[in-house]
């Protein structure tokens, strides 16, 4: 199984690629930092398994969770046992506490290997995706917004989060762009870009722009640059 520990403490990291030496069905393929920098690792690795601290420097280890588009296997480690809990809450494999026995870890992937023996669940998802006149909830830290689609003129990437663009608020929300286009009506929304998705219905002025794409600018005065790549897509798709 592959593994990724992420832990902020360097000897903390160390111990448990140590102790898990003794395992050679775990593969420790990376580690990482903090939750940024473990964002990055597991997409680029897919773990099966991360070993996974809680109190790291800007982010702990639940909003890095919230971040993640697909969960690996979640064992937390952490010095502080009052988190048990709310670990659990987030369908957590095991906690281990530190200093880390190596018995309790035993025991920890000796459940890690029976749980990956299991087969895989079967995912139904809907086909249906959301329409401008769909309601959605948008929240940003302690503010919260019932949104209709239809008032939402655009969503732009920003690292790890998504922009949301309406009225005259752009609360941030984790979620991944791509994610969030595979559940979008593409009659009503477009793909202008790595970086945006705009409101078809907001499309107030288009213009040509440099290599090949276009500039659009929506009601309200905000402009969205479309990718060359999407350009000729964009362009059959405003046309009659």
């Amino acid at each position: 199984m592959k593994a990724i520990i992420i832990d902020d403490e360097r000897l903390a990291r160390k111990e448990l690629t140590s102790l898990l030496a003794e395992f050679p069905e775990i593969e420790i393929v990376d580690e990482a930092v903090n939750a940024d920098d473990a964002v990055e690792k597991i997409q680029k690795h897919d773990p099966d398994l991360i070993f996974l601290d809680i109190q790291m420097p800007d982010k702990t280890g639940f909003e890095l969770l919230e971040m993640l588009e697909k969960t690996p296997l979640v064992v937390f480690t952490t010095a502080y046992d009052q988190f048990a809990i709310k670990a659990f809450e987030f369908n957590a494999l095991d906690y281990l506490l530190k200093p880390i026995d190596t018995e309790r870890l035993a025991s920890v992937v000796k459940k890690v290997l029976d749980q990956s023996s299991k087969p895989a669940p079967v995912v139904v998802e809907s086909a249906e995706k959301l329409k401008s006149s769909d309601q959605v909830f948008v929240k940003d830290g302690e503010k919260c917004w019932f949104v209709k689609l239809e008032n939402i003129r655009l969503f732009e990437s920003d690292g790890n989060y998504i922009k949301v663009f309406f009225d005259g608020f752009r609360p941030m929300i984790h979620k991944s762009l791509n994610a969030l286009d595979e559940k979008l009506d593409d009659k009503s929304f477009f793909r202008a870009s790595r970086k945006h998705i705009i409101n078809l219905g907001w499309v107030e002025s288009i213009e040509p722009w440099f290599n090949g794409g276009l500039m659009v600018q929506l009601k309200g005065g905000d402009k969205v640059e479309v990718s060359r790549r999407q350009a000729s897509k964009f362009k059959e798709r405003m046309s009659l």
